[in-house]
């Protein structure tokens, strides 16, 4: 193997192991900062090494011991400079005489609760939902700074000043690196979801810049959604939500036209649909509802998006299930949003006018004053309903409270179609 071909075998390992050693790093020495430098350093004790003596049998147990030796010299290093090193140091070494043998006792860890237990920590509730979507993405999925600033359209600046905040903001407040227990596990796994989520909707409608999609962020928003259900195989929700992502990204490149237009869900090319992401997300939809998780917010969801799934054509669309479902979803998770989603569930199966009723009702809703696709659907609802010209005022409404280029194009296109 040439220089540049165990170069590269190397970088190729790092980027596969580089979450589990930040995770179990992050464990020992109780920072985020101090792990992800002792991580770079194993990479470069490799780079230095593997070119002399061949890739190992077992790589990455091999970067993981170089990186906690490199851990434990670090804390005998700063021993007097703080006694909770002291005690970590300590509690690496236990009453074992020689470093070596605690490092490989270490290597039976659990990873899976260590890396588990890191994106707990990532997502803790008393940071902001942007600063746990930044850090998850960095420390989670392994993106520069740059690349998480181009995803969410921000400057790097900007991204590395939220990042060091959270890091401080959770050094601060000493919270464990360890997956919670009991009551605490629920609530805080509702927070990771949300996370999860929140990095896939900007990926699958981007708020705002050029682009309609960004199948990057989706991309590593599934890929999470997929390590975390390997580590908690019994929760439901969790493959609710796997199986809502996989099941809309199946639709990612079918959403827009050759020109990068919107396309409607009843305008999309169904055979450009990706059939293996809709079967993996019907398999963890399955599932989901095996462990009793069917009336669960994100099962509910993906059992909506599996009714578009299942239907070959737009026509043969089961409308009154998902109008049913969506009554569902309203007792389980009640908002403005779920209401304007019920409304077009609700006109696409019984009519324009039983649409129009609904979202009539939300008018005064405080949370929907500027959002979008309120004016849009009634637009619709009124285009159906053949009442054109206020039809063409509700999407030039909805056109200038978009931020999203491609939106603004779509709307005023409709507009258009109104006519005068």
């Amino acid at each position: 193997m040439t220089a540049g071909e165990t170069h590269r075998a190397i970088e190729a390992t790092f980027r596969i192991e580089r979450a589990r050693l930040i995770a179990s790093l992050a464990r020992l020495v109780r920072d985020i900062d101090r792990a992800e430098e002792m991580a770079q350093d194993a990479l470069v004790i490799a780079l230095a090494e593997w070119p002399r003596t061949g890739i190992p049998a077992n790589p990455g147990a091999w970067l993981m011991t170089a990186a906690k030796r490199r851990a434990i010299d670090t804390i005998r290093r700063d021993t007097m400079r703080s006694r909770k090193h002291a005690e970590i140091a300590r509690e690496l070494d236990g009453a074992v005489d020689d470093p070596a043998e605690a490092i490989e006792a270490s290597m039976d860890d659990d990873l899976g609760d260590e890396l588990l237990g890191l994106l707990f920590t990532a997502c803790h509730p008393i940071l902001s939902a942007e600063a746990r979507a930044a850090l998850t993405l960095r420390v989670i999925g392994g993106l520069t700074t740059d690349e998480i600033a181009r995803a969410f359209l921000s400057n790097e600046p900007t991204i590395a000043q939220r990042i060091v905040r959270a890091k401080k903001t959770i050094g601060k407040a000493g919270i464990a690196f360890a997956v919670p227990r009991g009551a605490e596990r629920a609530a805080r796994l509702a927070s990771v979801l949300e996370v999860i989520y929140l990095i896939f909707n900007e990926g699958y409608a981007a708020t705002a810049g050029e682009d309609l999609v960004r199948p990057s962020l989706c991309m590593e928003a599934q890929r999470l959604g997929r390590i975390l259900a390997g580590l908690m195989p019994q929760d439901a929700e969790v493959f609710g939500l796997l199986a809502l992502m996989e099941i809309q990204a199946s639709r990612l490149h079918a959403r827009t036209g050759p020109d990068g237009a919107l396309l409607t869900l009843t305008e999309q090319d169904r055979t450009r649909w990706d059939r293996l992401l809709i079967r993996r997300g019907l398999d963890a939809l399955a599932r989901a509802e095996a462990l009793g998780g069917a009336d669960g917010p994100y099962a509910l969801q993906a059992a909506l998006a599996a009714c578009h799934a299942r239907a070959a054509k737009a026509e043969d669309t089961d409308w009154a299930r998902i109008a049913s479902l969506y009554d569902r979803l309203r007792d389980v998770m009640p908002s403005p949003v779920v209401d304007l989603n019920r409304a077009v569930a609700h006109c696409m199966a019984f009519g324009p006018e039983a649409g129009l009723k609904l979202v009539d009702a939300l008018a005064d809703a405080a949370a929907l004053r500027n959002y979008a696709p309120l004016p849009a659907a009634r637009g619709d609802f009124l285009f159906r309903a053949g009442r054109l010209a206020e039809a063409r005022t509700e999407f030039e409404a909805a056109a200038k409270l978009t931020r999203n280029a491609r939106e603004v194009a779509f709307l005023v296109a409709r507009a258009e179609a109104c006519g005068a």
